[in-house]
């Protein structure tokens, strides 16, 4: 997935390019608006993550440009205005999502994620791959080559889980939270049970599940 940052702090740039790109989305950035607009016109990206106070030309101005164009790009507004005004605005411009500095990055994550399920996106972007496993999010379907990997729900909601977070250590918390939501608990135990159950269904099939435990942290799902 092709992601463009237009993004005028330097440091946030860097910082948002190294979480992004260990999670193994491809990104472009830049600190000027106009360039912003124009990358984002030419270029193949899928994605925009957008501050609003930028040089050159505002966020408000390239989301009006882009929308304009007819542009199908999804775009995250990531931005220090939190005024209530400030975000009804930004929505009604165009963006698909709106957050405000200072901000988690694991909810910037989780909101990528979702935008990448919706609309347009999901016909490209339904299936993660990792090895010799392809995992269908639209279908909730894991397959190993080309035989389907038979999951129960809990199952399939940690790989889930897991493959849409790849290359980064998942603690047992969030899966919980994944699996059942904040208000329930599903124990370390129950996810050690699930994860050797499918590890298990997966080994029938000749194969090895590409999740390593490490230990006192959680779970990362990663290229063999």
């Amino acid at each position: 997935m092709n992601i463009l940052i237009v993004e005028d702090s330097l440091s946030l740039r860097r910082s948002l390019r190294l979480g992004l790109t260990n999670l193994g989305f491809t990104l472009d950035d830049t600190g000027d608006g106009a360039e912003g607009l124009s990358m984002a016109l030419t270029g193949d990206y899928q994605l925009l993550i957008l501050d609003i106070m930028l040089p050159g030309l505002d966020g408000l101005s390239i989301l009006k440009a882009l929308r304009k164009a007819k542009s199908n790009i999804k775009v995250l507004v990531l931005s220090a205005k939190d005024l209530p005004q400030d975000k009804v605005k930004g929505l009604l411009e165009g963006a698909d999502d709106y957050m405000t500095k200072p901000f988690s990055f694991d909810e910037l994550h989780a909101r990528l994620v979702s935008l990448m399920r919706r609309g347009d996106l999901c016909v490209a972007l339904n299936k993660i791959c990792i090895d010799d496993f392809s995992l269908d999010i639209n279908l909730k379907q894991l397959f190993y080559g080309n035989a389907e990997v038979v999951l129960t729900p809990n199952e399939y909601k940690i790989i889930e889980c897991l493959f849409t977070n790849q290359n980064k250590v998942i603690s047992p918390e969030k899966l919980s939270e994944y699996i059942v939501g904040q208000y329930d608990v599903i124990s370390k135990n129950s996810i050690e049970a699930h994860l050797s159950s499918a590890r298990k269904k997966i080994k029938g099939l000749g194969g090895y599940l590409p999740v390593k435990t490490k230990r006192g942290f959680g779970y990362i799902a990663s290229n063999g």
